[in-house]
């Protein structure tokens, strides 16, 4: 395999914290005087190189000198001791006499005598002064300060610094250095040479491998949004992440070729992919590309048999080679499969078309003689490839019913939807298929809604309605109607809904009670209650008495759902709660899932806006728990399920949970989902300080906006949240003004309750506007903050006053934020009443646990000018809130309080435990003076590269974009000491 270019230093860091820390611990034991060894394996691509990175980085910066060499790939016989000559040229710069004083080494670099050699003549009294000379260079370099010496690509390492490397690790003992050294376990085939020492190094107890596997799945989507920067669209990104299966290098090269080779491989990968390929003998060569026409699933060894023809001992002679070479590997199934499947599409990429077409067509017909049902979707995709298109309808068909018995959810929509493309290029396709075409139409948009692709599920059964109405009956165009309003409600589209709805009760007005018409009564229902509550109630009232009647239980279950939000808005909240319960009962009896769902779901709603956070978790729990069971995570109110469930437990402070519902999809579902689970972990990110996280999620969804108003909400509230903590006031009213401009756009009403929320937030940062102003005695700033804030707590109570809630009346959250609006407005005149932050506290009482400590904080700021006892309490509260949610600027603020004010708060003296190194202070501490990182370097005894690495660092976990801006934060957050307070 050729060279895979190195990940660059711009390329982001993610989640290789357990490796990095292994590393950390290794180099401490080294500092004691317990030299050690570690070895990192893994693929090509995988990151070790950069793992080394930034363990360098991290051990300069804490004082370590690193050495680092290389291997190169320039044939069996390598460059004798090339990496140890990398590493005493690199020690002839900083200590030449060193290396002066000892022949053998000037010997090695070629500035000494004759140049040590790796001939047969050379003796091995030569190479014992060699390695000594080596070894005790380092053990006396070690003396002075703690030593990594690193060795790059090791697979690719020749014999003389092998035998180097294992007299140096057989010799550790007490000096202070760490050898790290990196290879690649997929090029070590059984013959190579490395294989052998690395069997007899592990055997010392100073050397520990570090397996350095591919990403997870999470890990490799944030890895790729990261290095995508919000240009390239979700769906393609998860996309990319997915084919990358975890390996760095991989991601990368498909993210820079997204936009020339969508879905293909890049020139340059496919290169390196193939590289390896082509050092097989041909039989070998003819057996990977045979099995590389099977796709990503397993092949056994009789089909690659069936259809490669080869005498046994060839075969197998040829598939033992392929995986000598970690090309193949073995399955748990006693089949053979690609290593990686980008490995795959490249080798399948290469093969002619006509031999693309013949295997194909074998394996189909190996696939009808095996006459295995569970074969259909194999044979589907064999059938398309090789032109034979009757087949392959037919069989993806097949296929869609054996995904759906399985809850293959987009393994059935993909399957259902080739059927539909294959539809008008077959004579008499019904007869092939065994289904009509609005069946399978209808069935295409009912799977796209469970699968969470609600866009793709109307556009399904808006073409039903079109197929329906060639000459169905009036009952069934009635009900693929009624299918269309769900799809038209899923994506908000009310009026369209509505309009629908009616057109299909006029199919059906004058039949008997039906299925059909039940649904239909218990849809306009639904789409009735934001207009008139007495029509919604008569029409779900007709639609439960319409539904006994014909025994339509799942519509009946649907209806008392549109009844009970009829008790809502009348302050009947238990009753509605009862007929929830009920109706998700009945659904359950009746194996109606998506109606079940959505009665769990606006009865978890319906309990949080009560302010009944534990029995609102406890069901969103359960409902979220029993959606994955059904495979209807991704349906509407699957989601919705999922959502709630991260809103309920971070209002209740169990913020783990929250996050854990609000994790990406890890599939392909719709950009809408996507973006509202991305803008509610974002609250979450900016709560414990995560800033760099949630800003690169917020640019990324902001073209998303307009899908859903919570995903302009939950982004507006992050992001002027984030703003107000960096002491950005004033972006963070810009925010919360386009956030409420687009609420506004999508809103029925015109008022959306949440601009109550986003309304107060804004009025906060306004406040922080004017004490900013009357700190400097800036008095027409101050004017300016003033007003536009008595604007913002002037639309917040109009918000109130106008908005539709739920229920009857605005539950105990509304109420709070109102309070809290009043608190702001008190603190942007200057106030130094104590009532107002009190009222907050009690307001937010019933269990929103932070915004309670936010509040103890800024009751805090009021009191300690006069009850410094009263102010110490509420700030010891406030703290113990904020570290056990891991709320990180809460917490800082709250210590740099007890700062200012010289409270004796525990812990206060410490701005953020851990946050920044004793090192990382004192270089802020002196940027904070105006010093050049030169005039640093030379007030610390450091290098400036090293109070480079030392300020990005802080610039990282301060969430700043350059230096000023990481003082004035770290002013902020109480990291350096503010010289205008006394």
């Amino acid at each position: 395999m050729g060279i895979v270019p190195r990940l660059g230093t711009g390329v982001p860091f993610i989640a290789r914290g357990a490796e990095l820390a292994q590393l950390r611990a290794a180099l401490d034991r080294a500092r004691g005087g317990s030299a050690g060894t570690v070895l990192i394996a893994g693929d090509a691509g995988v990151g070790k190189s950069r793992l080394l990175a930034e363990f360098v980085a991290d051990a300069t910066a804490g004082g370590a000198r690193v050495l680092v060499g290389r291997c190169l790939s320039v044939g069996e016989a390598g460059l004798p001791y090339l990496p140890f000559k990398e590493i005493i040229e690199q020690l002839r710069l900083e200590r030449d006499d060193l290396v002066t004083d000892r022949p053998a080494l000037t010997s090695l670099i070629g500035r000494g005598g004759a140049t040590v050699s790796a001939s047969a003549d050379e003796t091995n009294f030569g190479q014992l002064q060699l390695f000594d000379a080596i070894l005790n260079v380092l053990a006396e370099l070690a003396d002075d300060a703690p030593l990594v010496l690193g060795l790059e690509d090791l697979h690719w390492s020749d014999a003389s610094s092998r035998d180097l490397l294992s007299f140096l690790l057989s010799r550790l003992a007490d000096q202070r250095l760490l050898v790290v050294g990196t290879y690649r376990s997929d090029d070590l085939h059984r013959q190579h040479p490395l294989r052998l020492l690395l069997a007899e190094l592990v055997r010392l107890p100073s050397v520990e491998r570090l397996e350095l596997a591919p990403f997870t799945a999470a890990d490799t989507l944030a890895f790729v949004v990261t290095l995508a920067d919000g240009g390239i669209d979700p769906a393609v990104l998860a996309d990319v992440a997915a084919r990358s299966e975890g390996n760095a290098f991989f991601a990368e090269e498909l993210v820079a070729a997204s936009a020339s080779t969508p879905g293909g491989i890049p020139p340059a990968l496919a290169d390196v992919l193939m590289s390896r390929v082509e050092t097989l003998s041909p039989a070998a060569q003819r057996v990977v590309g045979a099995i590389s026409v099977t796709g990503r699933r397993h092949v056994t060894h009789a089909a690659v048999r069936a259809v490669v023809d080869l005498d046994d001992g060839v075969l197998d002679a040829a598939l033992r080679e392929a995986l000598q070479h970690h090309i193949l590997v073995t399955d748990d199934k006693d089949g053979y499969t690609f290593r990686h499947a980008l490995l795959r599409e490249a080798v399948y990429a290469d093969l002619l078309p006509g031999e693309r077409v013949r295997l194909h067509a074998a394996y189909a017909r190996r696939i009808v003689e095996l006459q295995q049902d569970e074969l259909a979707g194999a044979l589907a995709y064999h059938s398309l490839r090789s032109n034979d298109l009757p087949t392959a309808l037919a069989a993806s068909v097949r296929a869609a019913d054996d995904a759906m018995r399985v809850g293959a959810l987009a393994a059935e929509l993909a399957h259902v939807e080739q059927a539909l493309e294959l539809w008008p290029a077959v004579d008499n396709p019904a007869a092939r298929a065994g289904v009509d075409e609005l069946s399978l139409t209808r069935k295409a948009s009912y799977v796209a809604a469970a699968a969470g692709h609600p866009e793709r599920s109307l556009a399904y059964a808006q073409a039903a309605v079109v197929v329906a109405d060639r000459g169905s009956d009036p009952s069934t165009r009635a009900d693929v109607r009624r299918q269309l309003t769900e799809t038209l409600l899923a994506n908000g589209r009310w009026d369209e809904a509505r309009r629908t709805i009616d057109e299909a009760w006029q199919l059906v007005a004058d039949a008997p009670p039906s299925s059909v018409s039940s649904w239909v009564l218990a849809l306009q229902a639904r789409t009735s209650w934001a207009v008139d509550d007495d029509v919604s109630r008569e029409l779900a009232t007709r639609a439960v008495e319409d539904a006994r009647t014909s025994g339509t239980a799942a519509a009946e279950a649907d209806a008392l759902v549109s009844l009970a939000f009829t008790d809502l808005r009348r302050g009947g909240i238990e009753r509605a709660c009862e007929q929830f319960e009920e109706a998700r009962r009945i659904a359950v009896r009746a194996g109606a899932p998506l109606v079940e769902q959505r009665a769990a779901f606006n009865l978890v709603t319906t309990r949080y806006e009560q302010g009944l956070l534990d029995l609102a978790a406890e069901i969103a729990d359960a409902g979220a728990e029993r959606a994955s069971a059904l495979g209807l995570t991704w349906s509407t109110y699957g989601l919705e399920l999922r959502w709630m469930r991260a809103m309920v437990h971070y209002a209740r402070g169990s913020w783990d949970d929250a996050l854990t519902a609000a994790s990406p999809p890890g599939e392909r579902v719709s950009d809408t989902i996507t973006a509202l689970l991305a803008a509610s972990a974002a609250i979450i990110n900016v709560g414990r300080g995560r800033f760099g996280e949630a800003e690169r999620d917020l640019v990324r969804l902001r073209p998303e906006w307009h899908r859903d108003t919570q995903i302009a909400q939950l982004a507006g509230i992050a992001g002027a949240e984030m703003a107000s903590w960096r002491g950005r006031p004033d972006p963070a009213v810009a925010l919360i003004d386009e956030a409420l401009d687009s609420m506004r756009k999508e809103s029925t009403s015109g008022w959306p309750l949440g601009g109550i929320r986003l309304a107060a937030l804004g009025l906060g940062a306004q406040a922080d506007a004017a004490r900013q102003a009357r700190a400097t005695g800036d008095a027409d700033a101050e004017a300016r903050a003033v007003e536009a804030g008595t604007r913002l707590a002037e639309y917040g109570r109009t918000t109130a006053e106008r908005g539709i809630p739920r229920a009857d009346s605005l539950g105990p959250e509304g109420r709070a934020w109102l309070v809290r609006l009043r608190a702001e407005e008190a603190r942007l005149t200057g106030s130094a009443d104590p009532q107002p932050w009190r009222d907050v506290v009690e307001a937010f009482g019933y269990g929103e646990v932070y915004h309670v400590a936010l509040a103890r904080w800024r009751l805090a700021e009021v009191l300690v000018t006069g009850d410094r006892d009263a102010a110490t309490a509420e700030l010891a509260a406030a703290l113990d809130v904020a570290e056990r949610l891991g709320a990180v600027p809460l917490a800082d603020a709250v210590r740099e309080l007890a700062r200012r004010a010289n409270l004796a708060l525990a812990g206060a003296a410490l701005p953020v435990a851990g946050l920044l190194t004793p090192r990382e202070q004192s270089v802020l501490e002196l940027v904070a003076r105006g010093y050049t990182n030169r005039k640093v370097g030379e007030e610390l005894f450091i290098s400036e590269k090293t109070v480079s690495v030392h300020l990005s660092r802080v610039m990282t976990k301060l969430g700043a974009a350059s230096r000023t801006e990481a003082v004035s934060v770290a002013y902020q957050r109480g990291l350096l000491a503010d010289p205008a307070v006394g």
